[in-house]
């Protein structure tokens, strides 16, 4: 049975910032889709619909999806108590699952940092609490600090420049682990794609024992 995949892009960005990604993950033999969504103007609804439509446009499955920071965010959303859907794994590539610091300090900028955030202000801000979705999910975290993020808000212990090691944990999370790259860095690193091919693979990170 064929395996799709479907990558989320993050925030600011659009779908051919996953290009390299997407050839990487086609070479292991997936059928690999981009979501391309308009992170600042779409409603979270909006783009929550048109993702549930193309999960299930490749059912039967299965239907893993990869997301990069928000995009990461947006897969938990879509899939927390979605038991309609196909099954599939989820892998987030340096998402604040816990909410973002960076975030937060756009909006402490006022109306202009409110509205770079867009509809998914509070999603990134706050994040989850734990995840209790029916589908296995993985962490990729980086821990280079390079990024816009560690300049405009002041980010604490290790993280990419844009997101913390800390804010990228979640109490329910399959497996989690931290690379040696930044937050852009993750989605051109040949390791985080090796990684996110044995998370989909195997529901783990390490290799088996």
């Amino acid at each position: 049975m064929t395996e799709h995949v479907i990558l989320l892009h993050g925030l600011w960005m659009r779908g051919f910032a996953l290009g390299l990604l997407h050839r990487r993950l086609m070479a292991e033999g997936y059928r690999v889709h981009r979501f391309d969504y308009m992170s600042v103007a779409a409603t979270q609804e909006h783009i929550l619909k048109r993702l549930a439509a193309r999960i299930a446009d490749c059912a039967p499955g299965p239907v893993h999806l990869v997301g990069h920071s928000l995009g990461g965010l947006l897969a938990l959303r879509a899939c927390l108590g979605a038991a309609e859907l196909p099954p599939g794994r989820i892998v987030c590539l340096g998402s604040p699952l816990k909410g973002s610091t960076a975030a937060r300090a756009f909006a402490r900028l006022g109306r202009g940092g409110e509205m770079l955030l867009g509809h998914n202000r509070a999603l990134l801000e706050q994040g989850f609490e734990r995840w209790a979705g029916p589908r296995e999910v993985g962490v990729i975290a980086g821990r280079m600090p390079l990024g816009l993020g560690a300049v405009v808000g002041q980010i604490e212990g290790e993280h990419d420049g844009t997101v913390a090691v800390a804010e990228t944990l979640l109490p329910g999370l399959a497996d989690h682990c931290v690379v040696e790259t930044s937050h852009t860095g993750l989605l051109v690193s040949a390791e985080v794609a090796a990684l996110v091919v044995r998370f989909l693979r195997t529901g783990r990170f390490a290799p088996a024992a």
